[in-house]
């Protein structure tokens, strides 16, 4: 089993194959279950992911009433062909949007790695399947190279907002789609692991600050964020662009500002946006919370 980004990534070198093999070698060995069965599972999951991103766009509004219909806007957007950017970038944007607005809406998402963070991943992979008219398989074996990096940070840091801030669950899924983004581009394993360091790196020190205590505000926006930082990390490092500080001491970073961070800023709906005086009304409008 392999313990770090570092490790992960000898294997595949050393292999001459895709991070995503290493993964998938692991589940089968620890699972006890055949490569078919393992590969249809993360096929539920993509379908899973595919539904989610494609109800979000239709428009969902969150039973909180706070949020929605933001996915179905930047659809309009996308469609009116007026975009600053690239339509691809806008569409990653989109169904990151849309998959976080339907897990606030309480429908059915794919945690990668938390349900505050679901959009990042299928927001890349979806989005940049299309551009690069990817296969099926190659699309699956997107989903287990991020597994593969959410493995490492999950056993060697933290994934959850309410014990390191949301650097641990958006700050894990951009890094996390940032490497996946790069070997479905064609790039090297090496190039993969620059990747999810320098995305993570990017967002070392995200407090987790949710309005009310809802995953909503600022969450389903931070994953759209969390998106752009991927995608901008993965053109770098297919240009050759390094991380100064390697994946496993980011990572060990992470940890460290987790632990320093004060519980306000730890998903408890008290500091950072939550203690701002538009977030103290909606807690008292909703739930009569008075902080």
């Amino acid at each position: 089993m392999f313990e770090s980004i570092e490790e992960l990534i000898q294997r595949a070198e050393e292999q001459h194959c895709k991070l995503a093999e290493i993964m998938i070698a692991q589940e089968i060995e620890m699972s006890g279950r055949s490569r078919k069965e393992i590969m249809q599972q993360m096929e539920i999951n993509l379908e899973t992911m595919e539904a989610a991103a494609e109800k979000g766009i239709q428009g969902v509004k969150s039973h909180s009433g706070l949020t929605g219909y933001d996915a179905k806007r930047l659809q309009k957007y996308l469609d009116q062909k007026t975009v600053l950017t690239d339509t691809t970038f806008v569409k990653a944007l989109c169904y990151a949007v849309a998959t976080n607005e339907v897990n606030a809406a309480m429908g059915m998402i794919c945690a990668t790695p938390t349900a505050g963070s679901a959009g990042v991943v299928p927001g890349v992979l979806l989005a940049f399947s299309e551009k690069l008219t990817a296969t099926r398989e190659a699309m699956l074996e997107f989903l287990f190279t991020s597994a593969a990096c959410g493995f490492v940070v999950a056993n060697n840091a933290m994934i959850s907002g309410a014990e390191g801030g949301c650097q641990a669950e958006i700050g894990s899924a951009s890094a996390m789609a940032a490497a996946a983004l790069v070997e479905l581009a064609g790039g090297t394993p090496r190039q993969a692991g620059h990747a999810f360091a320098i995305a993570l790196k990017n967002l070392i020190g995200l407090a987790c600050d949710p309005v009310a205590g809802l995953v909503e505000i600022p969450c389903i926006k931070r994953n759209a964020g969390g998106t752009a930082n991927a995608i901008a990390a993965a053109e770098m490092a297919l240009a050759d662009v390094e991380s100064e500080i390697p994946a496993d001491e980011v990572i060990e970073a992470m940890y460290r500002v987790g632990r320093n961070m004060s519980a306000d800023i730890r998903e408890t709906g008290i500091g950072g946006l939550a203690g701002t005086a538009t977030g103290k009304r909606i807690a008292k409008e909703l739930f009569g919370i008075d902080r």
